[in-house]
C-alpha cells in the first residue's frame, strides 16, 4: 500500500471524518473504556470540530481516498470534543502565554499502531511552533495516553468527564508538554 497523504480537512470530509471517528472510539476503547462509556462518549462528546476545518488546523490521512487517522492542533481555546460539545464562541489564545491545543487524534483501527498519530503529532506540533506557541495541552482518553506520553506529554490532570446525565463516568487525563526548539521552524528559532 502507498504511504498515506496527509492534507488538510475539508467540510467535504467531515462525514467521512465522522465514520471514521465512530470506528476509531468503538475499536480502540475496548479495554480502556466499558461499552456504556465508549457509547457516551460517541453520543456526546467525540467528533468533528468544523472550526479547526474552518481554520485549516484539522488533517486527514488517506489511503486510496479512504480516511485512516485525523487530528489536528488549534490556536482556541476549546480544549475537546466535536461540535456537540460546543456551547459558545471559541476565542482565540495567545501563543505568547498559552498552549496550542492538540485535538481529535483518531485512527481507524485496522490501521493502528503503524505511525499515523505519530506522523499527525508531528505534523501538528511544527505547525504549532510555526505560529509561535512554545507549548501544547490536550485531554486525552485513555486509549491516547500512550500515544501522548511517548511524544513527551506528562499527565497534568486525571479527571472524570460525567457522561449520560451524570449516569455514566469516562476517566480522562490533562496532558501537557513544551514544544522544543528543534520542533520549530529556523525563523521562529531564532527569535
Amino acid at each position: 500500500m502507498p504511504s498515506p497523504a496527509l492534507r488538510a480537512a475539508i467540510a467535504a470530509d467531515i462525514p467521512a471524518l465522522e465514520a471514521l471517528i465512530t470506528r476509531s472510539a468503538t475499536g480502540l476503547g475496548t479495554g480502556f473504556y466499558t461499552p456504556a462509556q465508549t457509547a457516551a462518549l460517541a453520543r456526546e462528546v467525540f467528533g468533528v470540530d468544523s472550526q479547526l476545518v474552518i481554520d485549516g488546523t484539522y488533517f486527514v490521512m488517506d489511503a486510496d481516498g479512504t480516511p485512516i487517522a485525523c487530528g489536528g492542533w488549534s490556536r482556541r481555546s476549546t480544549t475537546f470534543g466535536g461540535d456537540k460539545m460546543k456551547s459558545v464562541p471559541d476565542r482565540l489564545l495567545d501563543p505568547a502565554t498559552e498552549a496550542a491545543k492538540i485535538r481529535a487524534f483518531f485512527v481507524d483501527p485496522a490501521m493502528a499502531r503503524r505511525g499515523y498519530g505519530s506522523a499527525l503529532m508531528q505534523h501538528c506540533t511544527a505547525a504549532a511552533a510555526a505560529a509561535g506557541f512554545t507549548q501544547l495541552e490536550l485531554v486525552a482518553t485513555m486509549p491516547g495516553v500512550p500515544l501522548y506520553l511517548a511524544h513527551g506529554f506528562a499527565v497534568v490532570e486525571r479527571f472524570e468527564l460525567a457522561l449520560a446525565q451524570g449516569a455514566v463516568a469516562a476517566p480522562m487525563a490533562l496532558m501537557r508538554r513544551a514544544i522544543e526548539v528543534a520542533a520549530m521552524p529556523q525563523a521562529l528559532a531564532a527569535r
